[in-house]
């Protein structure tokens, strides 16, 4: 397995269409890295409310933007996430922070640090890696191996994410979802949406165990024509 090819694979799709479990599971069966960049968003996000940046104002956020240190761990068994040396990975999930995270990504500013430090994480990433998020295939890193973009309808998504979330209501979870849709796919920065090259899964009928395996076999395929 560690002499296969290097492979990076790009997995985009909106909350809910299971890419974090389906990117981490890929990541460790195939002995790749693993990286979440809504994490990165969240955890940029966590340090503009901490630090009092006023969110409604994108000059106050752009100028900020290149202060906070974000590193994070590509272990898919154990994914880490720092902001100035504090873990963040439970504070980056509060509904606080779910709230604001689409207004922190849409400054450009934003945009431009977290994308050249996820290239650098995906360039340094020696076996390959798995990379997820909503702008990876088109334009974090537009040239991946691999790309695939999940779908999912509202209802499954809303429900998955309220079962998440522990008796949230799915009524309410889908209406934010929606919201959040939009916002990603209306913004002027690297808006939500699938590369014209990616493969579509829709994952509205799928178990997240068939998922796993749809990507795992769709990277195995590519790593052997290459």
């Amino acid at each position: 397995m560690e002499s296969a090819t290097p492979v990076i694979v790009a997995i985009d799709g909106p909350s809910g269409t299971g890419k974090s479990s389906t990117s981490k599971a890929v990541a460790a069966q195939l002995g790749l890295s693993y990286l979440d960049t809504g994490a990165q968003y969240r955890a940029i996000t966590w340090w503009m409310v901490n630090n009092g940046i006023d969110i409604d104002d994108p000059a106050a956020i752009a100028a900020a933007a290149g202060k906070p240190e974000i590193v994070s761990g590509t272990d898919p068994q154990a994914p880490t996430i720092t902001v100035d040396g504090v873990d963040v990975a439970g504070p980056i999930r509060t509904q606080e922070v779910t709230s604001k995270v689409s207004a922190v990504s849409a400054v450009p500013e934003v945009r431009a640090r977290i994308t050249e430090l996820q290239r650098s994480i995906a360039a340094s990433a020696e076996h390959g890696i798995v990379v997820e998020g909503r702008d990876i295939g088109t334009t974090v890193l537009p040239d991946a191996d691999l790309k695939i973009f999940l779908t999912a309808s509202a209802e499954a998504r809303a429900a998955r994410r309220s079962g998440e979330l522990k008796g949230a209501d799915v009524h309410s979870t889908r209406e934010a979802l929606i919201k959040r849709d939009a916002a990603d796919s209306s913004r002027k920065t690297s808006p939500l949406a699938k590369a014209d090259d990616a493969v579509e899964v829709d994952t509205t009928e799928l178990t997240l165990a068939q998922v796993i395996e749809c990507v795992v076999t769709l990277v195995e395929e590519k790593r052997a024509g290459k």
